[in-house]
C-alpha cells in the first residue's frame, strides 16, 4: 500500500513545480515594445534653384567729403544732421562780402581798361589813313597799334579776373555735389573755415543705388561664369529685421581668384529705393547660379545629424523605422535637397525622431497632418 502512494505524491509534486515555474516564466517574460508615435512626410521631385550664399558688406557707390573752397566765416547751415539731399541743393553759406568786394574791384578795372581799349582802337582807325598819305611818321602809327594791342590784352586779363572773382563768390554757397544722405555736420556756423581744414563740413553718402560686396568659393567660378553668359545674374541681400530680401544684379566679378582665401570677389548693385541697405552694413547674400531639375526634396526638419553624418528614418512597408544615411546637397528655404540615399516617393519621419531607433515599430499619427507635410514639401 505504501509503494502505491509514493509515486502518486512524487508525480503531484513534479506537476506543482512545473506549474509554479511556468507562472514565474510568464511573469518575467519581456513585453512587446510599444510603437513610437511619429508624423511623416514623403520625398518629392522638384525643380530647385542652385543657390550660393555668403556674408556681404554694403558699400556706397559715391562718398563725398564736402569742404570749403575759400576762406571765410560760415554764416549758415541749411540742412540738418542725417538729411537726404538732392544734387546741387544749397547746404551752407560763407560770408560773401569779401568775395563781392573783390568782384567789384575786378569789374571796375575791367571798365577802365575797356575805356582805354576804345580810345586806342579809335586812334588807330583815325590815323591809319593819315599815315598812309605820309602826314605822320611810321613810328607814330606803330605806337598807336601797340597801344591798341596792350589795351586789348589788359581787357582780356581783366575779364579773366572778373570770371575768377565770380567763381570765388560762387564758392560762398556750398552745394551738394551728389544726391544722398548727409552725416553729422562737423563744423558749425560762426566758425571760420579754410581750404585746408582737417574735418570736412559734412560727408554725403550715395544710397541710391548702392553696392554689396561679397566673395564666393573659387569652386563655384565655373558655374558662375556659365550662368552669367546665359542671362544677367540676380542677387538677393537679406537684412536682419526685414522679412523680404532686397533684389539686385551682379555688377562686377573680379578678374582673379584671391589665392590666400581661395575665393572670388563679386559686387551686387541694388536700386535701394526703400533705403533698406546702408553703407557699412553686414547682410546675407544669395546668388542663383542655375536650377536642378527633378531634385529629391523633403523638409529639412526630417534630416538629422549624427556622428557619421546626416541621416533620416525611412518608414518601411511594415511601419518599422530604418535609419538611413543621406547626403544633403543644400537647404533652400526650409527644403533639403538630397543628393543621395533617398528616392522620390519614400516616406520618412518628420517629427518624433528623438524616440525613434533603427528597427523600431512606428505609429503614424495624424495622417492629415502628414499629408499637409507632404504637400508642403511639394
Amino acid at each position: 500500500m505504501q509503494r502505491s502512494v509514493f509515486p502518486r505524491l512524487a508525480a503531484a509534486f513534479v506537476w506543482s513545480a512545473s506549474v509554479a515555474l511556468a507562472a514565474c516564466s510568464n511573469e518575467h517574460a519581456p513585453s512587446k515594445p510599444a510603437a513610437v508615435p511619429v508624423t511623416v512626410t514623403r520625398a518629392v521631385a522638384r525643380d530647385m534653384p542652385v543657390l550660393a550664399t555668403a556674408p556681404g558688406s554694403v558699400e556706397t557707390i559715391n562718398s563725398v567729403a564736402v569742404r570749403a573752397q575759400i576762406e571765410g566765416q560760415l554764416l549758415e547751415s541749411l540742412v540738418k544732421d542725417g538729411a537726404d539731399v538732392a544734387r546741387d541743393q544749397l547746404l551752407f553759406r560763407i560770408d560773401p562780402r569779401p568775395a563781392q568786394a573783390a568782384l567789384q574791384q575786378a569789374q571796375s578795372t575791367l571798365a577802365k581798361d575797356q575805356a582805354t581799349l576804345t580810345q586806342a582802337r579809335s586812334q588807330v582807325e583815325r590815323y591809319q589813313d593819315v599815315a598812309a598819305k605820309g602826314y605822320i611818321s611810321a613810328d607814330q602809327m606803330e605806337q598807336y597799334r601797340t597801344n591798341l594791342g596792350v589795351a586789348l590784352a589788359a581787357v582780356k586779363v581783366d575779364e579773366a579776373n572778373v570770371a575768377a572773382a565770380k567763381l570765388t563768390l560762387g564758392y560762398t554757397q556750398i552745394r551738394a555735389p551728389i544726391a544722398g544722405r548727409i552725416g553729422r555736420i562737423l563744423i558749425q556756423p560762426g566758425n571760420v573755415v579754410t581750404t585746408n581744414d582737417v574735418n570736412p563740413l559734412v560727408v554725403i553718402n550715395q544710397v541710391e543705388p548702392i553696392y554689396v560686396n561679397f566673395a564666393l568659393p573659387s569652386s563655384l567660378l565655373g558655374r558662375l561664369l556659365a550662368a552669367q553668359k546665359q542671362a544677367p545674374l540676380a542677387v538677393k541681400a537679406s537684412v536682419i529685421g526685414i522679412d523680404e530680401p532686397v533684389e539686385g544684379k551682379i555688377a562686377f566679378v573680379d578678374n582673379a581668384v584671391d589665392t590666400t582665401t581661395g575665393t572670388i570677389k563679386l559686387r551686387g548693385e541694388f536700386a535701394n529705393a526703400g533705403h533698406v541697405l546702408w553703407p557699412g552694413q553686414l547682410v546675407g547674400v544669395s546668388l542663383t547660379l542655375g536650377h536642378d531639375a527633378n531634385a529629391v526634396v523633403l523638409p529639412d526638419a526630417a534630416v538629422q545629424n549624427g556622428p557619421n553624418g546626416t541621416y533620416v528614418f525611412v518608414v518601411k512597408a511594415d511601419e518599422h523605422a530604418e535609419q538611413r544615411p543621406v547626403k544633403v546637397a543644400r537647404i533652400v528655404e526650409g527644403q533639403a535637397v538630397v543628393e543621395s540615399g533617398l528616392a522620390v516617393g519614400e516616406t520618412v519621419v518628420l517629427d518624433g525622431q528623438s524616440r525613434v531607433e533603427d528597427g523600431v515599430q512606428l505609429k503614424i499619427d495624424a495622417p492629415a497632418g502628414a499629408g499637409q507635410a507632404a504637400e508642403a514639401a511639394r
